[in-house]
């Protein structure tokens, strides 16, 4: 674990990586309601499987620091997010307009600790994000997020904050362009629309396409204005396998790398995706699924790992447990080792499973003629686009509590108003980052913020009740069945 910050040298895909991995031990307790196929006790099963396999020893484990109004204010409305902070089930039938205003109900219900939840899993995303800025690690990880579908002022698809896109602002703090990958089987929209009109980020989503929740994600739907061109978008049919999958992944983002030469990189790792989902049609494997987190994670990049959706949650639990061993570069025993939940997982009791006979209804010439597509518009961009300069706000700083806390975890806060004792924080902080901000003092006059150029995509953006200037092409796709994200 010698090697740290930004300096892995190219092409040494097995050089170990430092990874700060985030986990909240009371997310598993969140309930979404009987019968609901999102299940926080999933990131529960996740890390009771990493601790037992033991690669807990092996990461930086960090407890996220609850968001608070202000950072999901960031992108998200004020009065959506005040209506998150205040509904309850005891007072959601007072309040019956804003719950569909808000799109909260059937598919996104009110539940006990729900915006509790939210600051949860948005902390450890964000938290994520701050640690790949300030150097302190090469991966970053949050399980409990990547809940990809929420807009900026309403929930939808199981999710109510998106959590991705906070991180992705906080990334733009640092580097010029961040690239988004979704490999969840759900179109990742909430994502792209919140960058659509920007250059500064892409985002690229292989997904199910068709009669499927959300209803978007059309390979002709390619970005607007300044972001023509940087949204990818990979329209899949049932029962894509893991040769079929890799056929389109590996070359699309091996040129979107070369292309787009990102400085941080979010990948979604949605495990619904994987072959015998509850919710899902596709016939990857774990080991396939897992090739997308090894093949992003050999470019050497800061990358930060992000779950989303999955409801077969034996198999949700194993991917993303062998997917915290890819990026520890740790390959893991097949024979799963006895701990809590290890009834779960019989009667094989094994990390691996096998995808099913289902047809693949994904023929040569039509991936063939989706990559031919893809390609074509990577090669009408120019590379590495440069950004303008303008002013940047200041960078928010990484906290730290003190070592003799509880747990010693680690704590990030925006606004300084944490209460840290001063001089406990400088000892702890001075040493361990004194040569990352050494170096990124030296460099942020090169780099600038997103805000001027993202505040615009987001101005740009109305909530769904009402059409924006750049929802037009939403307009032909209606929601389809199979919500979740």
């Amino acid at each position: 674990m010698e090697t740290g910050g930004n300096s892995l040298p190219s092409g040494s895909d097995g050089v170990k990586r430092k990874i700060s991995y985030f986990y909240d031990p009371e997310v598993g307790n969140y309930y979404y309601g009987q019968g609901h196929p999102m299940k926080p006790h999933r990131i529960r099963m996740t890390h009771a499987l990493l601790a037992h396999y033991g690669l807990l020893q092996h990461m930086q484990v960090v407890k996220p620091t609850a968001a608070k109004d202000r950072d999901l204010c960031k992108f998200h409305a004020d009065d959506y997010v005040a209506f998150l902070r205040g509904i309850t089930p005891e007072t959601q039938q007072d309040q019956l307009r804003q719950l569909k205003r808000f799109n909260v109900g059937e598919d996104c219900p009110v539940f006990d600790g729900l915006y509790s939840f939210c600051q949860t899993y948005a902390g450890g995303s964000v938290g994520g994000a701050l640690k790949l800025n300030h150097g302190v690690c090469d991966i970053a990880i949050n399980w409990a997020g990547g809940l990809h579908h929420a807009k900026k002022c309403e929930a939808s698809g199981f999710c109510y904050v998106n959590d991705i896109v906070l991180a992705i602002l906080e990334l733009l703090k640092i580097h010029e362009r961040v690239l988004y990958v979704d490999i969840d089987i759900h179109h990742g929209d909430g994502v792209e629309e919140a960058f659509y009109t920007t250059d500064r980020v892409m985002t690229v989503s292989f997904h199910k396409f068709g009669d499927y929740f959300p209803g978007t994600g059309d390979v002709r739907d390619i970005g607007y204005g300044k972001g023509k061109y940087y949204s990818l978008n990979v329209p899949l049919d049932d029962g894509i396998d893991d040769e079929s999958y890799h056929s389109l992944f590996k070359p699309i983002m091996g040129k979107v790398m070369e292309i787009f030469r990102p400085g941080a990189v979010v990948l979604q790792c949605g495990a619904d995706s994987l072959s015998g989902d509850r919710l899902g049609c596709f016939n990857l494997s774990i080991k396939g699924h897992a090739e997308c987190v090894k093949y992003m994670r050999s470019f050497n990049v800061p990358l930060l790992l992000l779950g989303g959706g999955g409801y077969t949650i034996r198999n949700v639990a194993r991917c993303w447990c062998y997917e915290t061993g890819v990026a520890l570069g740790i390959e893991l025993d097949d024979n799963m080792p006895q701990h809590e939940y290890y009834e779960y997982f019989g009667p094989d009791y094994a990390l691996h499973v096998a995808p099913s006979n289902m047809e693949n209804k994904n023929s040569r010439p039509l991936l063939d003629d989706i990559r031919t597509k893809l390609l074509d518009n990577l090669s009408r961009l120019q590379h590495a686009p440069s950004v303008p300069f303008q002013e940047r706000p200041p960078n928010t700083e990484l906290q730290e509590r003190d070592e003799d806390e509880d747990d010693r975890d680690e704590r990030w806060d925006p606004d300084f108003d944490m209460d840290v004792d001063s001089n406990s924080l400088a000892r702890r902080v001075k040493g361990e980052y004194a040569e990352a901000e050494h170096k990124h003092t030296e460099s942020h006059h090169n780099h600038v913020d997103s805000r001027r150029d993202i505040a615009t995509t987001f101005k740009e953006i109305a909530c769904s009740k009402g059409l924006g200037q750049i929802q037009w092409h939403w307009m032909n796709h209606s929601s389809k069945k199979s919500k979740g994200t």
